[in-house]
């Protein structure tokens, strides 16, 4: 076994599963995210070449994939449907309650726009930092910061105001 094909399957194994879960966060469908990670990862074995910094393997890779996401768009036209969207339910038992409140926040975080909405998505699902976001993404870390912070703020008003029937209730009598 090559050097190359060592160095690309630890990249696998190390990221396969971070890039399927944001791969899943953008387009809300399993067969597309497999798709676009198996796309990610033909796209890094062509170029795994030219990466210089192994510490900058990550970001990279959700580069790539970001980029890849992009192009299906440019692709084809999809035909868009009102239909239910698959949500992501950790396997662990939760409670009805529970997987209600991830169900509630996934719509509300899929609602944000884009701009809003990959920094947060880096930040909490993946646990990138700052500065990874700022590769990824291609923007300054200043940048990154105002998205992040406007993604939460816009996150936490969506979800005050669907709790706020339920606890703003009045009995008037």
């Amino acid at each position: 076994m090559t050097i190359k094909q060592q160095r690309y399957e630890q990249m696998v194994h190390s990221y396969h599963t971070e890039l399927y879960r944001f791969a899943y966060w953008l387009c809300n469908d399993p067969s597309v995210a497999e798709d676009l990670v198996q796309e990610t990862f033909l796209r890094a074995w062509r170029s795994l070449d030219s990466l210089q910094d192994d510490n900058a393997v990550k970001s990279w890779l959700f580069t790539i994939l970001r980029r890849e996401n992009a192009r299906r768009f440019e692709r084809k036209q999809f035909d868009y449907a009102d239909v239910e969207q698959d949500t992501i339910v950790d396997k662990h038992s939760v409670t009805l309650d529970e997987e209600m409140e991830q169900i509630v926040i996934q719509r509300h975080i899929n609602k944000l726009e884009p701009e809003y909405r990959e920094p947060l998505l880096l930040q909490v699902v993946m646990g990138c930092s700052g500065e990874e976001i700022a590769e990824i993404l291609e923007l300054n870390k200043n940048t990154v910061m105002t998205r992040l912070y406007r993604a939460r703020n816009q996150l936490k008003e969506a979800l005050m105001n669907v709790k706020q029937p339920i606890t703003g209730a009045r009995t008037d009598g």
